[in-house]
């Protein structure tokens, strides 16, 4: 990925929960989620192998999920190791 490329970090709304998303000039790219259920909220980091331990349900908030998940740097396997930040606040669903 060019240097000047730009790139956007940030959650969105959908109708289950969050998704993570990776915005650059290229495209979209979905790199984690967050899903609220009766006993919690799951969430997982994207991964291009089987790796149970980036995966994990019944957080007791949101964000404890939206830590867990950041925690793992998934927008790493697609950008490289850039210098970015997650976006604080959540976007609507489009």
């Amino acid at each position: 990925m060019s240097e000047r490329e730009s790139m956007e970090l940030f959650w969105r709304e959908n109708r289950i929960g969050m998704r993570l998303i990776l915005l650059t000039d290229e495209g979209e790219q979905e790199v984690g989620g967050i899903r609220k259920t009766p006993r919690g909220f799951d969430a997982f980091a994207r991964t291009f192998g089987y790796e149970p331990g980036r995966a994990q349900k019944d957080m007791e908030s949101l964000e404890i999920a939206r830590n867990f998940v950041e925690s793992f740097r998934p927008w790493e396997m697609f950008a490289g190791e850039v210098d970015i930040e997650v976006e604080p606040d959540f976007r609507p669903n489009q």
